[in-house]
């Protein structure tokens, strides 16, 4: 349980920083359900990234629309869950929140990220995009009540300081 209990936790940042992993963790502690923001990009985005081509505000618009959509969805039935999307900008930030969503935030260098990058296999987006995600990034502000952790900790101690920071109690598995 979360102090206040959000109903959906965006964990943002950039390519690489580990949105998918931490994601993943922090659902399976809360016992909540967990969903990827790429699998809302449609294929043309997918494709274009493959290819190296940085996407526009246009070509994330939809991409975002659906993951409001589907955490309308969450909030409206009332089931909890944990989204991970990059939000880079905060006007996309703007459309993901809403009462009931609390956004965190991974932090992290960028030779870190890029290290991090070369070393995973199998995933559409090139580590050479990682630029424009760090030049595209507007770091959340203070008034966006967004949880920062640093991504310099195992994936298991970040999840912890995401529980922490949130005043959360996940199943300690």
């Amino acid at each position: 349980m979360c102090a206040p209990p959000p109903s959906v936790i965006l964990v943002t940042g950039v390519s690489g920083s580990g949105k998918t992993t931490i994601g993943k963790k922090l659902a399976k502690r809360l016992g909540w359900d967990y969903a990827e923001a790429d699998d809302f990009h449609p294929k043309a985005n997918i494709e274009k990234m493959r290819a190296g081509i940085p996407l526009t505000d246009e070509d994330r618009m939809p991409w975002l629309r659906a993951i409001a959509k589907w955490i309308d969805e969450r909030l409206s039935s009332g089931k909890p869950a944990v989204v991970s999307t990059s939000a880079l900008k905060r006007r996309y930030r703007d459309m993901l929140r809403r009462p009931g969503v609390r956004s965190v935030f991974l932090d992290g260098d960028h030779e870190t990220i890029k290290n991090r990058m070369r070393a995973r296999k199998g995933h559409f987006f090139p580590a050479e995009l990682l630029e424009s995600q760090f030049r595209e990034l507007e770091p959340p502000e203070p008034e966006e009540n967004t949880l920062q952790v640093s991504v310099e900790e195992s994936p298991d101690d970040t999840v912890q300081q995401i529980l922490d920071g949130l005043h959360c109690a996940g199943d300690q598995n």
